[in-house]
Formats: structure tokens, sequence, C-alpha cells
């Protein structure tokens, strides 16, 4: 991709109004570079000094936020990120996409800003979501290893929840039987499963 293509794809995109190069004087940016500032996101691109790579960045997190989930994110990176991944540079979780431009065409350059966007805005609920079935994982190994079936299983965090060690301090019985029937869904459909 040429950075006319680039900067033709990102109007596409985004529209005249959100896309800054040089040639606008509101945001300073070096050749060859843009920055997109939405309502929610300020997205970056970068191309190299030699025009070869093309780098797309997207704040997604504070570390302090993320600190705690730091395995899923590169796991993540594994399992579902496809052509973007997850860094951490300065404090920040960025989603970072990365191509040689030689090779880059403009639906490949699209579908990367999209993902992009779309990890923006799970921000942590993805990687929460995967460490809490991390856990309910963890615990059903311990109960299948201790030869407690689903039922007998269910029965301890009911318990665990009336006797105040799960749960809230001044938790309601309708809250704490909402998070009991989650409780329950996740277990039955992961208790084959582990």
């Amino acid at each position: 991709m040429t950075p006319e293509e680039i900067a033709s794809t990102l109007t596409e995109l985004f529209g005249t109004s959100a896309v800054d190069a040089l040639v606008q004087p509101v945001v300073e940016i070096a050749a060859g570079s843009w920055q997109i500032d939405t309502s929610t996101f300020r997205l970056l691109v970068l191309l190299s000094e030699d025009n070869t790579w093309l780098r797309v960045l997207l704040p997604i997190v504070p570390i302090q936020e993320a600190q705690p989930f730091l395995g899923q994110f590169l796991e993540a990176n594994f399992d579902e990120t496809q052509e973007v991944r997850y860094a951490l540079y300065e404090g920040v979780i960025w989603g970072v996409f990365q191509h040689n431009t030689d090779s880059l065409v403009s639906a490949d350059f699209s579908n990367a800003i999209n993902r992009l966007v779309s990890l923006h805005e799970a921000g942590l609920n993805d990687v929460f979501n995967r460490l809490i079935e991390s856990r309910i994982r963890q615990i059903i190994e311990a109960a299948k290893q201790q030869g407690q079936s689903l039922q007998a299983t269910m029965q301890s965090l009911e318990r665990f929840y009336a006797e105040g060690l799960l749960g809230e301090v001044n938790q309601t019985s309708d809250a704490r039987e909402e998070v009991l029937t989650a409780w329950r869904r996740q277990l039955e459909k992961l208790w084959n499963e582990s």
C-alpha cells in the first residue's frame, strides 16, 4: 500500500473529518503518519521511515487496570486476536497491527483496523471472562478430583454464599440467587468439557 492508499482507506473508514495528516494543522504529525480521533478512541497509523512497514496502534487500557489479566492478554494473542496483537508500552496495553506495505491490501488493512476497534470496545471484558472461565474450570477440576458431582459442587457453592464466605457483605437474597444462577449456568456449561 502506498501512503495515498492508506489515507484513502482511512478516509473511507472514518470520513475526512476524522483523519488528520500532516496537511491539517490541528495535529502535528510527521509525513506518513495519521491520527484518527473519535469520541471514544485515538488511533495512530505510522509508516516506517522507508515506507516499507506500517504500524497501527490503539490504546486499550492502562497497565494498572490490566495487571491481573496479563496472562489472559497473552493467551488472547495466541488464540483470538487474529492479525492484531496486544502489546505493552509505556504503561499502556495497546492493540497493534504491523504489516509490510508491499503485500498489504486495503481490505486487510480495513479488517485489521476493525479488529483493533473491537479489541478497544471489549476493553477488559474478554480477558476478564477468560480469567473467570479458567477459574471455574479449576473449581470443576478440584471438585472432580474429590469425587464430587455437579450437584454436590453447586451445593457447596450455595453453602459458601449462605455462610458469607462468598458474595458481598450486604448482598440481598435476590442478588445472591442471581449470582448462584450464573454459577450454575457456567458449571453446567463447562462440567463435561473439563
